[in-house]
């Protein structure tokens, strides 16, 4: 479905921040992309999903293909319009709407009412909590509620695959689960796509069954969930265990075993 073909993306026409990035996310999968802050994760969501153009970004190497169709450098409408859609980090819902008026926004592409209405019923339906409170301003909501709702604004387009930066960022570990959960179930029933920005690599690993990891711009490792998962780099670096059992620290690993490693 989805075939970032070795990107590079550059701001203000003199920042490269993408070097060749290349991945893919076949129909009907849930791919991640793990990697520490600044590593380039957001900026491979935003060059897919067109938001680059609002940052003065711009991919100038390589393609971006959405089922056949070069879709890079297209603006955000165009690319929602062929059914792709990004929840942001830090979940941006407009704070100052109720939740019915923020999904109605996700909705902008249909124009047939009775639909938009089905579409809110179908978030209810996933998002019991949200009807409950749909008239309250978006403002007032918890964090979790915020990403439930931002998950749900992003579902009234009808995507066919879902970019989610950082969905489990601020949340309380049940929180992260219940998020995580409801992207396994929308997986299953409605036949979503998703391509997964977590620094929560444990969370991210038990919910998507392959893995890219990213750094300075660059994909330096990938493969299926479970074998990262055993991965001694990924161990230290994400779940802090060393290959006896011991915690250790960022900065430890940072510097020695997972460069020599992966930037050989």
């Amino acid at each position: 479905m989805l075939n970032i073909n070795n990107i590079e993306v550059v701001y203000l026409n003199s920042i490269l921040v993408l070097r060749g990035v290349s991945l893919e996310v076949p129909d009907g999968s849930i791919r991640a992309l793990l990697g520490a802050n600044g590593a380039g994760k957001t900026t491979t969501l935003k060059a897919v999903s067109g938001l680059l153009r609002t940052e003065e970004g711009k991919v100038t190497e390589g393609s971006i293909e959405f089922d056949g169709e070069v879709v890079q450098n297209l603006p955000v409408e165009e690319t929602v319009r062929l059914g792709i859609t990004q929840a942001m980090e830090g979940r941006k819902s407009f704070e100052h709407l109720t939740v019915e008026e923020n999904l109605k926004v996700g909705g902008t592409v249909t124009r047939d009412r009775r639909q938009i209405k089905r579409d809110i019923e179908r978030v209810y339906k996933y998002f019991p909590k949200l009807e409950g409170m749909s008239r309250r301003i978006t403002g007032y909501l918890s964090g979790g509620e915020q990403q439930m709702l931002v998950v749900g604004r992003c579902m009234m387009s009808h995507p066919k695959i879902m970019l989610l930066d950082e969905p489990s960022l601020g949340l309380a570990p049940f929180l992260i689960e219940q998020i995580f959960n409801i992207v396994k179930e929308l997986h299953h029933k409605e036949k979503y796509s998703f391509l997964l920005v977590e620094q929560n690599a444990l969370a991210a690993l038990d919910v998507a069954e392959y893995a890219y990891v990213m750094e300075n711009g660059r994909i330096v490792l990938d493969g299926p969930s479970e074998k990262l998962s055993e991965n001694e780099d990924i161990r230290e670096f994400y779940f802090g265990l060393s290959e006896f059992g011991d915690k250790k620290s960022y900065r430890d690993v940072k510097h020695y075993k997972r460069r020599k490693r992966w930037l050989a």
